[in-house]
């Protein structure tokens, strides 16, 4: 058997997120879908994280095993050709066989899209968020680089279960023209983590919470009104490190 590391690039709009759920379209199972018709057995595909519905990625890793008589290049062509358009393959390699998508990956970087202009284009609206009012910039980029620590994230996710420490590395907001842009690193992610972290840095941008509302959520690690979860469809995965 042979492991190979794939890098994926889709659109998320029309799909119910990475992971694989019966009668539900997913990247996992369109992709695992795709290998099936070319091996005509059913194979395992791991993910290096899963993206939540409507969640975009640039640059999304994953591992399989399999016995397949085509040759790298001949596979590329292969899926990329059977695969529909909305997902495409970016990077096909052979590795050693210990190596795993999921287990060995060292970070993420995750990027989300405001779009403050008046009106957005069709040619972006599926990729940003679309937040036609006043924001106050400074204080949405003082807040952001509150989230760089160590720390328990449960009050900025979904988390039920999880070991919920979290090591952020980056998180920074920048100004191009009428976007911001929302750029995070991490170790891990929790769910829901990236989006609750945008929703908190509207808040601010608002004038309805403050540093100290930040503190305190990480203090009691309790949700509150103050961090909304922003929608999906301004959040891609740029890259997984290893």
């Amino acid at each position: 058997m042979t492991n190979y590391k794939i890098v994926l690039s889709y659109d998320g709009t029309d799909y119910f997120g990475w992971q694989r759920q019966p009668r539900l379209k997913t990247i996992q199972g369109t992709v695992e879908d795709a290998l099936a018709r070319l091996s005509g057995n059913r194979i395992d595909v791991a993910g290096a994280g899963r993206t939540d519905a409507g969640v975009h990625a640039l640059g999304q890793t994953a591992s399989f095993k399999a016995d397949l008589k085509l040759g790298d290049t001949e596979l590329f062509k292969a899926l990329n050709a059977v695969l529909p358009p909305d997902i495409r393959l970016l990077f096909l390699d052979r590795v050693p066989a210990g190596f795993q998508a999921r287990r060995d990956a060292r970070g993420k970087i995750y990027q989300y899209r405001i779009f403050t202009g008046k009106a957005i284009s069709p040619f972006i609206f599926r990729y940003a968020l679309h937040w036609p009012y006043p924001l106050n910039l400074r204080k949405m980029r003082e807040t952001a680089a509150l989230f760089v620590r160590e720390a328990d994230f449960s009050g900025f996710s979904s988390n039920k279960e999880l070991y919920p420490v979290r090591r952020v590395i980056r998180s920074e907001l920048r100004k191009r023209g009428d976007e911001l842009i929302y750029a995070v690193e991490a170790t891990g992610f929790l769910r829901y983590m990236v989006r609750t972290i945008v929703g908190t840095l509207l808040e601010t941008g608002r004038g309805k919470i403050g540093p100290k509302d930040i503190e305190n959520v990480f203090r009691t690690k309790t949700r509150t009104l103050g961090n909304p979860t922003a929608p999906a469809k301004g959040l891609c995965l740029l890259k997984v490190l290893y």
